[in-house]
């Protein structure tokens, strides 16, 4: 058999990743990868030497950055498995970890009620609530439906999602803050942030809302997306408790290696924790 990627093996991929319960997101982001590499290919069979020409020109051509080039590599080798290709698969790039988060993507906590009270302000009560709720829970885009009228009255918030099931609490003042705004918005029943049709509202839709705010809140864009208060949650309550693997539980992490990834401190916090270790002395 001809090793081609065409829409028809894409049609069987993808009603094999439904069947292994990938989330949307996940499938999606599976096809595009593969549908670039099949635009590449242009009908040439798929083989290693294929695979490290593409892995090649992604890295030196097109710019693209190493994380993504490896997320890219992960995706496609899992189809290779799939296939039975699995001498076409390429490695990732080696990459050693960084131990501090770039400043220019760090929301710090200030950052984040300035964009509470820029939101308060202008009138938007439902963002309001969802930056909250997604800040002081840590929970993800994908997760804000699990936030339901029932769920903020028992204060017992079950998650399902990536295949695992966890159970989280919400803060007091938060619950407060939902079942006065429940109250007021007029919800009976089902999701708490949702449209006029019942569904959850849409990811972008809040992405595009919380962009607006940046300038009038006097935050750089470039930090403010939702899963950036994931990451201040994961942050405040690491610099709290001090223990990674609640941490994990919490955030939904099968690796801790993930969660080391939410509590890297900024450079700034990295250089004053060097200075403070007063290990030079001048000459003179």
């Amino acid at each position: 058999m001809r090793r081609e990627i065409t829409e028809q093996i894409l049609g069987e991929y993808q009603k094999y990743l439904i069947e292994d319960e990938k989330t949307q997101a996940t499938i999606r982001k599976y096809l595009c990868d593969l549908r670039k590499l099949m635009d590449y290919a242009a009908g040439r069979e798929i083989d290693k030497t294929l695979m490290r020409e593409y892995k090649d020109k992604l890295l030196n051509e097109d710019h693209y950055k190493i994380s993504s080039i490896n997320s890219f590599i992960v995706a496609t080798n899992r189809f290779l498995e799939f296939m039975g290709w699995q001498e076409a698969r390429v490695k990732t790039y080696k990459v050693q970890k960084e131990i501090f988060c770039p400043e220019n993507k760090y929301l710090s906590k200030a950052e984040y009620f300035r964009l509470i009270k820029t939101a308060k302000i202008t009138g938007k009560k439902r963002l309001v609530m969802i930056l909250q709720t997604f800040c002081a829970t840590g929970i993800r885009v994908s997760e804000l439906k699990y936030i339901t009228v029932e769920a903020v009255r028992s204060n017992s918030v079950i998650i399902c999602n990536k295949g695992k099931i966890r159970t989280i609490l919400l803060p007091d003042d938060l619950r407060k803050a939902l079942l006065y705004y429940i109250a007021q918005q007029g919800i009976k029943k089902g999701i708490v942030f949702c449209t006029t049709s019942g569904k959850v509202v849409n990811r972008s839709n809040i992405w595009r809302e919380m962009k607006k705010l940046c300038e009038e809140a006097g935050v750089d864009e470039q930090k403010v997306y939702p899963h950036n208060l994931r990451h201040l949650f994961a942050h405040c309550f690491y610099q709290m408790k001090k223990d990674i693997a609640e941490l994990a539980d919490i955030l939904g992490h099968s690796n801790i290696e993930t969660t080391r990834i939410y509590i890297r401190v900024t450079g700034e916090e990295h250089r004053k924790q060097l200075n403070e270790m007063k290990l030079v002395t001048m000459l003179c």
